[in-house]
């Protein structure tokens, strides 16, 4: 799969050009699939921190989700404390600007000088700008309208950022992150399968995030579904129903 086999060469180049990196994880299929690659790319093992950015209000199956790969795969997980409260950009206030400042408190208090994220350009108009190294000034900005180049797979890096966010699955798409999973057996929140008629196609926190009618309990009945609809993957997330400047100004403030 060109896919995968990308993506652990941006893992490897990103271990060999960062000094301290740490994965973000939300208990979703994105980042539960970044967890998989970066075992592939690491002879079976995590070799970075994980963050979960925790307002305390996530599902109960998140939870458990994340002290099951914990311990299944050896993970060192880092909570960053998310405190609830209005953010006057998007309006909502279980997340949004508030997650960044949480895990701006990590990163200083840790000195990491890269995250690694499971973002897709198919996401969200304003992630379909990202770079797959893509630095953040001391500010925590991101300059989206003035981005480095990268050319034929050669990302530049820059010595005066902060920090940089890398995108190893930029390229996937929603249906290659399921076949991914279903291939590799990887483990999944069972949120995303159909009960009572419903399930979860993205997943927040219980505050932001509502089920979508579907009746796909496996994951090739899943594939099945996305190949029919035309619905945008987070239409369940309160955020992403808001103008795409509201987006675009939460990630240029630093939001994932």
């Amino acid at each position: 799969m060109n896919l995968e086999y990308k993506s652990i060469n941006i893992l490897r180049e990103a271990r060999a050009k960062f000094k301290n990196l740490a994965i973000l994880w939300s208990g979703g299929k994105d980042s539960t699939a970044m967890l998989a690659l970066c075992r592939e790319a690491f002879f079976n093992r995590v070799p970075f921190s994980v963050i979960h950015i925790d307002n305390g209000i996530d599902f109960p199956e998140t939870y458990a989700m994340r002290d099951k790969l914990a311990k299944i795969w050896d993970l060192k997980i880092l909570v960053a404390q998310s405190i609830i409260k209005n953010d006057k950009i998007s309006g909502i206030s279980c997340c949004g600007a508030n997650k960044t400042d949480a895990l701006r408190n990590l990163v200083k208090k840790e000195k990491f000088d890269g995250l690694i994220i499971g973002i897709r350009r198919d996401e969200h108009g304003i992630r379909a700008k990202e770079r797959v190294f893509s630095p953040r000034d001391k500010k925590w900005e991101w300059d989206y309208k003035n981005q480095p180049m990268e050319i034929w797979d050669y990302s530049s890096i820059n010595p005066d950022a902060d920090h940089h966010r890398i995108h190893p699955i930029l390229h996937w798409r929603e249906i290659d992150v399921w076949q991914y999973i279903y291939e590799n057996d990887i483990p999944i929140s069972p949120l995303y399968f159909s009960k009572n008629g419903e399930r979860f196609r993205s997943l927040g926190c219980t505050r932001c995030t509502v089920a979508i009618k579907s009746e796909a309990k496996t994951i090739p009945q899943i594939v099945k579904e996305l190949g029919e609809t035309r619905l945008s993957e987070r239409m369940g997330r309160a955020q992403d129903k808001e103008a795409q400047a509201v987006m675009e100004r939460l990630r240029a403030l630093g939001y994932m």
